[in-house]
C-alpha cells in the first residue's frame, strides 16, 4: 500500500490548517510487502505453538530460593521489615497508630453493638485481626479491624439464629442477656472461623480474581443499602425502644413500621443524649476539615465524646434518673481461646460466604487505591490469604468477622503512616485499652455509641449521588446500583447480594446478545475500514462486503450473528438457498425423466435382436458359432452405446456448474462476489461458533460468494486448529492478517469480470 498526493487527500489537506498539512506531508509513509494469507504469514514468520507453561509442576519442586520465595510470598513482614527505615518512618507511624487507635475504641464499641454483641468484643475484634493482618498484609495504608458493614452483615445473622425470643424467661417475658450473649458470641466466632477459612482457601488457590464479579457500582450500591440497614438498626439505640428480632426479607421494613409505630414510647433522655453526642462529632469533623492543613493529627472527637458521656453518666446517674441504657459490664484482660462448634458450621455455610466475598471485595479496593496513590503493589490473592487469616485467628478469640474501615484507613495515611507498623502500634494501644483502661466505661450510654455509629455513616451516605453521576455516564450501571439497592434493602443482605450478582452477570450475558453489527467501508487514501454508517466518509468496496461484530460470538448469539449479517448483506440468502434447490431439484427430475426415455428405445431395439438369434433353427455347433458372433455384435453395439451416451453427457457434465449457477436459473445475483468476516473482536470460539462460521461459508458459496476471515488473534486461530475448522474447502488461504489483505486479493481473484488494476492501486 502506498499513500500519495491523490486528489482525496488533497481534498482533506484543504480542510487542514497549513502547520497540520506540512505535519501530515512529513508523516505520509510508503510500506511495500507481498500480500500474505494466514499460510503465507506462518511460512514467513515462522509460526509454532506457544510453549505450554505447566504452572502446578514449578509448585513441587523443592530449593533453597524456592523455600525463601515461598516464605517471602505468604509473609511479606519478613520483607520489608528489614528494610524499615526507623529514622524516616518510625514517627510518623507512632502517630498514625495513635490516631487510629483512638478511632478503633470507639468504633469497636458501636460496631460490636451493631453486630448483637457485648462492646468489649469490639475491643477484642480490633486487636487480634490488626496484628495479625500487619504479619501477613501486602498493603501499608488500610486500617482492618471492626467496620459497619460487616458489623451489620454479622448482626443479620445474630438476629436470624440467635433472636431475642428465644430467651425469655417465665411469664413475665424477662430476657436472659447472659444466655443470648454466650450464644450470640459462640454462633459470631464460628462465623468468623467460617469467614477465614473461605478466605484462606481462595487465597491458596489464587482464587483473587473473585472479586471482579463484583463492579464498582454494585459494590458502592451495595455498601449504601447496607448504611441503610445501619442506620434502621440504630434507631432502637437513639430513641430507647425494644424492638422485636427480625431476620429475611422485608425485615427492614418491618423494623422501620415498628420504630415508627412505637415512638411514644421514646425514653427522652435517650433521644436528647444521642442528639447531643451527634451534634458534638459532627462539629468535631467539620473543624478537622477545616483545620486539617494545620494539625499534625485530627481531633479525637469521638474520644473526647465517650470520655466526657461516660464522665456525666456516671456522675448524673443518667441511668437511674433518666432510664438511658448503658453499656454495662466490661471485663478487664483477654478472654482465653474458644474452640469454633462444627454443629453450626451448615447454618453459617451462606452467610459466611457473602461476608467473605463483601469483607475482601471492600479491603482489595480501598487496598488498590492507596496502593496506587503511593507507587506499590497490592498482592490479591495474599491480601486474601492475610484477611482470611485475621478473622480465622481472630474468631478462636472470639472476634467476629472484619474487614478494613474507610474512615480509619484515610486517617492512617494522612497522619503520615507508611507502613503496617502503624496498624501494629494501634492493635498495641487497644491491648492497653483492653487490660487495664475498658472497665472505665461500663456507665457509657449506648445513645452516644449508636450516635458514633450513625455519623460514621456520612461517607456511604453521600455514595447516593451516584445516581446522577450514573444518570449522565452509563444507564446500564445505573441499572445494576439501582437493583442492587433495591434487593439488598428488600431481601436483607444476603439475598441482596446474590441478587446482585446474579442480575450482573445476567446483564452482561445481554449485552452480549445486543452487539453492533456493522459493514465496513475503506477511509479514502488509507488501510483502514470503518461502520459505513458511523464514516460518512467511508466507501464500501465493490463487490466486497466486510463485516464486523462488536464481541465475540458464541453459543448465546451465534445465530443472531448469521441472522445480522445475511441482513446487513442485503440479500435474502436463505429464500435464495431454497428457490435455488428447489429449481435444481425441478432439474434434475427432467434430466431423468429423459434419460429413461433415451433408453426405453434402445432396450427394446436389443431384446428384439436377441430373440431372432435364439430361434435359428440350427445345430449346436452353428447355434454355437451364431451365439459368438451375436454376442461380440452385442459388445460391439454396447460399447457403441456407452460411447454415444458418454459422448452426449459429457458436455453436460462440463456445463454442470453453469446450469446449476444462479444466472441459468434466472434467479437473482447478489451485488457483491466477496464477504470478509472480520474476526478481530474475538477472544474465542466455541463449537456453536465453528458450526456458524462453517455454515457461513457453505451458505454464501451457494450463491456465488466467496468468503474470507480476517484480522483473527493468534489464540482464536490456534482454536480454529484444534476445532477442525480448516479442511480441503476451507484452507488457511482464506484467512487473513488484514481486512486490506484481504480485500486486495479479494479484487485480484475475483470471479466475474477482469480485475480492475486502478481500484487496486488505490487500494
Amino acid at each position: 500500500m502506498g499513500l500519495s498526493e491523490a486528489p482525496g487527500q488533497r481534498d482533506t489537506q484543504a480542510l487542514l490548517s497549513t502547520t497540520e498539512a506540512m505535519e501530515l506531508r512529513r508523516r505520509d509513509y510508503h510500506v511495500e510487502r507481498p500480500l500474505l494469507n494466514q499460510k503465507q504469514l506462518e511460512e514467513l514468520g515462522s509460526r509454532r505453538p506457544a510453549p505450554v507453561t505447566l504452572k502446578w509442576r514449578t509448585w513441587f519442586r523443592c530449593s533453597r530460593a524456592r523455600a525463601q520465595a515461598l516464605l517471602l510470598q505468604y509473609l511479606p513482614v519478613l520483607a520489608w521489615l528489614p528494610q524499615y527505615s526507623v529514622r524516616d518512618w518510625l514517627l510518623g507511624d507512632l502517630l498514625s497508630g495513635l490516631s487510629v487507635a483512638i478511632m478503633q475504641l470507639p468504633q469497636g464499641l458501636a460496631y460490636a453493638l451493631l453486630a448483637g454483641l457485648p462492646p468489649v468484643f469490639g475491643l477484642y475484634s480490633s486487636f487480634y485481626p490488626v496484628f495479625v493482618y500487619f504479619l501477613f498484609g501486602t498493603s501499608r495504608h488500610i486500617s482492618v479491624g471492626t467496620f459497619a458493614v460487616m458489623s451489620v452483615m454479622v448482626g443479620s445473622v445474630m438476629e436470624s439464629l440467635a433472636p431475642d425470643n428465644a430467651f425469655m424467661l417465665g411469664l413475665n417475658s424477662t430476657l436472659d442477656v447472659a444466655a443470648r450473649d454466650a450464644t450470640r458470641v459462640q454462633l459470631a466466632s464460628t462465623l468468623s472461623v467460617l469467614v477465614g477459612l473461605f478466605q484462606v482457601g481462595l487465597g491458596m488457590v489464587h482464587f483473587g480474581f473473585v472479586v471482579t464479579y463484583l463492579s464498582e457500582p454494585l459494590v458502592r450500591a451495595y455498601t449504601t443499602a447496607a448504611s441503610v440497614h445501619v442506620f434502621v438498626s440504630q434507631l432502637k439505640y437513639v430513641f430507647g425502644l425494644h424492638l422485636s428480632s427480625r431476620s429475611g426479607p422485608l425485615s427492614l421494613i418491618y423494623t422501620a413500621l415498628e420504630v415508627c409505630w412505637k415512638l411514644p414510647q421514646t425514653v427522652v433522655g435517650t433521644v436528647v443524649t444521642a442528639i447531643v453526642a451527634g451534634v458534638v462529632l459532627v462539629l468535631v469533623k467539620l473543624l478537622n476539615e477545616k483545620l486539617r492543613r494545620h494539625l499534625p493529627m485530627p481531633l479525637p472527637g469521638e474520644l473526647l465524646t465517650l470520655i466526657v458521656a461516660t464522665g456525666i453518666s456516671y456522675g448524673a446517674g443518667l441511668k437511674q434518673a433518666f432510664g438511658v441504657d448503658i453499656v454495662g459490664k466490661i471485663p478487664a484482660g483477654l478472654v482465653p481461646p474458644m474452640a469454633p462448634s462444627p454443629q453450626l458450621f451448615a447454618k453459617l455455610l451462606g452467610n459466611a460466604f457473602a461476608i467473605a466475598v463483601v469483607g475482601f471485595a471492600i479491603a482489595i479496593s480501598l487496598g488498590k487505591i492507596f496502593a496506587l496513590r503511593h507507587g506499590y503493589r497490592v498482592y490479591s490473592n495474599q491480601e486474601l490469604v492475610a484477611l482470611g487469616l485475621s478473622n480465622l485467628i481472630g474468631g478462636i478469640f472470639r472476634c467476629f468477622p472484619v474487614s478494613c474501615s474507610m474512615s480509619r484507613s484515610l486517617v492512617q495515611e494522612s497522619t503520615g503512616g507508611n507502613t503496617q507498623v502503624a496498624g501494629a502500634i494501634s492493635s498495641l494501644f487497644i491491648l492497653i485499652i483492653i487490660v487495664k483502661l475498658g472497665e472505665l466505661f461500663q456507665d457509657l450510654p449506648k445513645a452516644v455509641l449508636a450516635a458514633v455509629v450513625i455519623v460514621n455513616l456520612k461517607g456511604m451516605v453521600m455514595q447516593f449521588t451516584d445516581v446522577f453521576s450514573l444518570w449522565k455516564a452509563n444507564r446500564v450501571d445505573l441499572l445494576i446500583w439501582v437493583v442492587t439497592f433495591v434487593a439488598t434493602i428488600l431481601l436483607n443482605l444476603d439475598l441482596g447480594l446474590a441478587v446482585a450478582v446474579v442480575f450482573s452477570l445476567m446483564l452482561v450475558v445481554v449485552r452480549t446478545q445486543m452487539p453492533h453489527y456493522s459493514v465496513l467501508g475503506q477511509v479514502p487514501d488509507t488501510d483502514i475500514y470503518r461502520d459505513v454508517a458511523e464514516y460518512s466518509g467511508a466507501r464500501e468496496v465493490p463487490g466486497v462486503k466486510v463485516f464486523r461484530s462488536s464481541v465475540t460470538v458464541y453459543f448465546a448469539n451465534a445465530e443472531l450473528y448469521s441472522d445480522s449479517l445475511k441482513q446487513r448483506c442485503g440479500v435474502d440468502v436463505d429464500c435464495l438457498l431454497s428457490q435455488k434447490k428447489k429449481l435444481l431439484r425441478k432439474q434434475d427430475l427432467k434430466l431423468k425423466r429423459l434419460q429413461k426415455e433415451n433408453k426405453t428405445p434402445k432396450q427394446a431395439a436389443t431384446s428384439k435382436d436377441t430373440s431372432i438369434s435364439i430361434n435359428v433353427n440350427a445345430s449346436v455347433v452353428d447355434i454355437e458359432s451364431n451365439n459368438d458372433v451375436e454376442g461380440s455384435k452385442a459388445k460391439e453395439a454396447s460399447t457403441g452405446t456407452e460411447l454415444e451416451d458418454t459422448g452426449a453427457w459429457a458436455p453436460e457434465d462440463a456445463k454442470a456448474s453453469d446450469m446449476s449457477s444462479l444466472k441459468a436459473l434466472g434467479l437473482p445475483q447478489p451485488d457483491f462476489h466477496t464477504l470478509i468476516l472480520d474476526l478481530s473482536s474475538f477472544s474465542f470460539v466455541d463449537t456453536v461458533c465453528l458450526k456458524s462460521l462453517k455454515n457461513i461459508f457453505r451458505d454464501f458459496r451457494e450463491i456465488e460468494v466467496e468468503v474470507y476471515i480476517a484480522a483473527c488473534q493468534a489464540p482464536v486461530i490456534t482454536q480454529l486448529e484444534d476445532g477442525h475448522f480448516f479442511d480441503a474447502s476451507i484452507t488457511k488461504q482464506h484467512l487473513f492478517a488484514s481486512i486490506h489483505d484481504a480485500v486486495l486479493f479479494a479484487l485480484q481473484h475475483r470471479r466475474s469480470g477482469p480485475v480492475d488494476p486502478v481500484l487496486v492501486t488505490k487500494l
